[in-house]
């Protein structure tokens, strides 16, 4: 029986990673590294000092440090979230038929703890949320469980009471590890990436809002 609903956020309930792409891009230029959209997608759902971790073992840099970088990168995703944040397509509709279905919210994040303030702010769902958690706050970010088994705690749930709500293939991994049925909600160029396999169902991000009830048993 399903008690509860964990949201991803960036890319999910907020249009993000558009803004996520123009900081990293800005951020890399500024030490010499030119990334491509394709490029910035090989690292879509990880944690930003992931991020900058992937890209220093290919383009290895002296200075500035890598913690300076991410916190450059974080810093201007939040300024860009807070004048040009909107909610995805359907996102506040599905978090009011989640709640209408008597489901407690939790959120579970790669993002830091300041851009879920502004992301909340910005979209005005803290009504909604009941626990926001982020995967900087633990030893490894998505696809390990880690941020998923700490938001299930917090919401007083067990794992396999929950259904997570995912839109990448390292997010989908990460709350299948943690033990939860998980609803993926692809963008339209990333719907035939086979990682999205081992999802309970996959919905195209354009498509009608999926019924969760308590009644939802996956595949």
């Amino acid at each position: 029986m399903l008690e509860a609903a964990i949201f991803d956020m960036d890319g999910l309930l907020i249009d993000s990673e558009p803004l996520w792409k123009r900081a990293e891009q800005e951020v890399f230029a500024g030490i010499g590294i030119r990334l491509s959209d394709e490029e910035c997608e090989q690292t879509l759902g990880l944690r930003t000092d992931m991020v900058v971790a992937y890209w220093h073992e290919r383009f290895p840099w002296a200075s500035p440090s890598s913690e300076s970088v991410a916190n450059a990168i974080d810093a201007r995703v939040v300024e860009l979230v807070a004048r040009q944040g909107q909610a995805m397509p359907g996102a506040l509709q599905a978090l009011e038929s989640v709640q209408g279905a008597g489901l407690v919210i939790g959120m579970a994040t790669s993002s830091p703890g300041s851009l879920i303030e502004t992301v909340i702010d910005a979209l005005d769902i803290g009504r909604f949320i009941a626990v926001a958690c982020s995967a900087m706050d633990e030893a490894h970010g998505k696809p390990d469980p880690a941020v998923y088994l700490t938001t299930a705690t917090r919401l007083g749930v067990l794992p396999q009471e929950c259904v997570a709500f995912e839109d990448t293939v390292v997010g989908v991994r990460s709350a299948k590890a943690a033990g939860m049925r998980v609803i993926a909600v692809p963008a339209a160029d990333h719907f035939d990436d086979p990682g999205f396999d081992v999802a309970d169902h996959v919905f195209p991000a354009d498509a009608d809002e999926p019924q969760i009830g308590s009644g939802d048993g996956g595949n």
